[in-house]
């Protein structure tokens, strides 16, 4: 079982570039989470009949969203968090605008577990949506993570918009305090660590180099000046059927690649 994520900064943009089904027909994912869709259903000229289409598109056009491409058609698919949960975290809008409302997570179930597809808020720069981060999105979206654990395993992966540790982006030290780097953003993440879910490429790689996001910037790409902010994560009962996990800087048409997991299962 081979899941991806990508973000792609636009399915529109990543077909015109012709990248985006030559990418699938190379990789063959199983299952293929996409972030940052910028469009409906329809909207992008895309030829893939093998595959199950869900989309989870923000309200507002041009703009967020995720969806799934699946081999398997599933048997349920859930779009954004269960309304108890955004009531109990309060999530709801600030001045950029309701999250609910931007397409921002898709589950699927299927036999054997679940699979979550994300795309956590940004910070933005003057870490104005900090507060909606760490009070309400990370701990709603956990417990929805958690909530479903009890039922079956999960996957869930996107883009978290935040670098875990200083092996997780180049230039650590200018850039703690910062956007995607600030210790609100990092307990977040750490706290789904802390909940036992397990950030699979840990599992065969250390240290750093492993970036999955380059800013336009200063050819930062070319020189792997990057972040890590896109993950699969895993419930602790798929650590031992997690057989690899993979990013894929040579994929390009976003300023962030594919990552992915192979799942014996």
């Amino acid at each position: 079982m081979r899941i991806y994520s990508w973000n792609v900064n636009g399915i529109r943009a990543v077909t015109r570039k012709g990248v985006f089904v030559p990418f699938i027909q190379t990789e063959l994912p199983d299952i293929l989470c996409l972030q940052e869709t910028k469009a409906k259903q329809g909207q992008a000229e895309i030829d893939l009949p093998e595959y199950k289409e869900y989309w989870n598109s923000a309200d507002k056009p041009g703009y967020s969203g995720t969806a799934i491409f699946s081999k398997t058609e599933p048997i349920n698919v859930l779009y954004g968090l269960p309304d108890n949960l955004v009531e109990e975290y309060k999530v709801t809008g600030d001045v950029y605008g309701d999250p609910n409302k931007e397409g921002r997570i898709l589950t699927a179930e299927y036999d054997k577990f679940f699979v979550v597809t994300v795309y956590t808020p940004n910070a933005k720069d003057d870490l104005s949506r900090i507060p909606l981060r760490f009070n309400s999105w990370d701990p709603a979206f956990l417990a929805h993570c958690k909530k479903l654990e009890e039922k079956k395993p999960v996957v869930f992966c996107g883009d978290l918009n935040v670098a875990h540790t200083e092996f997780d982006l180049a230039n650590p030290k200018p850039n703690k305090g910062k956007k995607g780097f600030t210790d609100e953003e990092r307990t977040g993440f750490q706290n789904f660590i802390d909940a036992g879910f397990i950030d699979t490429l840990r599992l065969f790689k250390e240290g750093n180099g492993y970036y999955t996001w380059w800013s336009h910037f200063a050819n930062s790409r070319a020189r792997n000046v990057g972040w890590r902010i896109d993950y699969v994560l895993v419930s602790n009962s798929l650590k031992n059927v997690v057989q690899s996990a993979d990013i894929h800087p040579y994929v390009t048409g976003s300023d962030h690649c594919p990552v992915s997991i192979k799942l014996d299962i």
